[in-house]
């Protein structure tokens, strides 16, 4: 029945490929031919056919033939993995037996390589950080690596390794207590690198060329400090290094560098004058002006006190001076009463007090000033700590630092500028007036004379 169905369906589309063919042909063909072309078509469809089932055949074997090949090996691997399961089991049993024995023959052993272990750690971070590994260098490599071998537990230390611990201890003991010179590779603070002899004390510090290094134990090397502490400090390293074993007077930091980094970053005065901003700046550029302004002032009375006193010694008058100028009224009007000799020397020494008193107002206002310019610059600091509060929150103090310093600093600085112009203008004004008492106190002598003379 199939193939009955088959052969039909064939027919058909030979028929049709015929009748394709044949509306395609210009010219008529007869039913035999027709017959024929069919029977051609036919034929072909049946090999194509015949051949297509022998391919899948031959294409069934091969995948029938892979399918037997990945199930023998799919039971191989399951017997391996049952295999290597099983001696997994049995290898576990050996090494807790194997580990239970190693622990019975260790006993009171096992601390002391605890120990051991333990030693050989912190004293490799020791060395990391002394300075002595500038001069002997290599020595935690060894004490590293031996604390990795113990604690794998598939190591134990020997005889030479506990006695070499104990030697590193012990030389790191001994160099603690010496001066000792060396050469090594120094980075200078432009980054060249440049072979110095380099002064060690102790533990505490390295110096070259009258400068403190830092030694780094992660890269083994010496460099200068960029920045370096104030200048005494720096004298004292320079004669540490000049020295030819006499004693020194030496800044050591026995904790390892912590308070020389704390004294390195101490700012200086130009820096703390930075850390005023506009407010602080215009405070010293007043108070310079006031000090110029305070500086005339006292020559100027210094020598004018000088004239009035030789004056006082000289019967000659003499006009360089206030008191010359005031005693030469005296000798212009001779025959004056005693009344209009009374007030031409007032209106002398009228004419000689504002040269004496010259400047010192503007002292005065300066010195008033300058505390509230530093109040100033105190309000401007804290509304900049505030704003980085609101932004930042207080999470990291660094940011509010710049405006606290300016808050502080500013008002030192008024302070600075206040004090000494308060008592310069003090100091000014009471030699102002001496000398204007000595002006009206020989006025009134002069007076007085007329009068008696009258």
């Amino acid at each position: 029945m199939f193939n009955t169905v088959k052969r039909i369906a064939v027919g058909l589309a030979a028929l049709s490929i015929s009748v394709g063919a044949f509306a395609q042909s210009d010219r008529a063909m007869d039913l035999d031919a027709l017959l024929k072309q069919l029977e051609e078509g036919q034929f072909a469809q049946s090999q194509q056919n015949k051949q297509r089932e022998r391919d899948f055949q031959a294409q069934r074997a091969e995948q029938d033939r892979i399918l037997r090949e990945t199930r023998q090996q799919r039971d191989q691997m399951l017997a391996q993995s049952e295999q290597l399961e099983t001696q997994f089991e049995e290898n576990e049993f050996k090494l807790a037996d194997l580990n239970g024995a190693l622990d019975t023959r260790l006993g009171s052993l096992k601390e002391l390589f605890g120990v051991l272990q333990q030693i050989a750690g912190d004293t490799k971070n020791k060395f990391y950080n002394s300075v002595i590994s500038a001069q002997i260098p290599g020595r935690s490599d060894f004490l590293d690596q031996m604390a990795q071998d113990m604690g794998s537990s598939s190591k134990l230390a020997s005889i030479e390794e506990i006695e070499r611990v104990w030697f590193e201890m012990q030389r790191e003991m001994t160099e603690s207590g010496k001066v000792t010179t060396f050469t090594t590779d120094v980075v200078e603070a432009g980054g060249e690198k440049v072979n110095k002899s380099v002064v060690r004390v102790g533990p505490f510090a390295l110096v070259a060329d009258g400068k403190y290094l830092d030694y780094n134990g992660v890269t083994g090397t010496v460099s200068e400090l960029v920045r370096q502490p104030a200048d005494r400090y720096n004298d004292s390293a320079a004669e540490l290094q000049a020295s030819n074993g006499e004693l020194v007077q030496f800044g050591i930091d026995p904790t390892g560098g912590s308070i020389l980094g704390l004294l390195v970053q101490a700012p200086n005065l130009k820096e703390r004058v930075e850390q005023g901003g506009v407010v602080g700046y215009i405070i010293l550029i007043v108070g310079a002006f006031g000090l110029l302004l305070a500086l005339e002032r006292l020559v100027t009375l210094t020598l004018t006190r000088m004239k009035v006193n030789k004056q006082l010694k000289s019967k000659e008058v003499n006009t360089n001076n206030p008191l010359g100028r005031v005693l030469k009224v005296r000798d212009q009007y001779p025959n004056a009463d005693v009344e209009a000799l009374e007030l031409h020397l007032t209106e002398a020494i009228l004419g000689e007090v504002p040269k004496l008193g010259r400047n010192l107002t503007i002292i005065k206002i300066i010195s008033v000033v300058a505390p509230l310019m530093g109040l100033l610059g105190t309000v401007t600091g804290m509304i900049n700590t505030f704003q980085a509060i609101t932004l930042f929150g207080t999470g990291d103090p660094k940011l509010m630092a710049g405006g606290i310093s300016t808050a502080l600093v500013t008002t030192v600085l008024g302070l600075v500028v206040a004090i000494p112009m308060t008592l310069l203008y003090a100091m000014l004004n009471t030699r102002s007036k001496n000398i204007v008492y000595i002006l009206q106190e020989q006025a009134s002598g002069v007076i007085a004379e007329r009068a008696e003379r009258g």
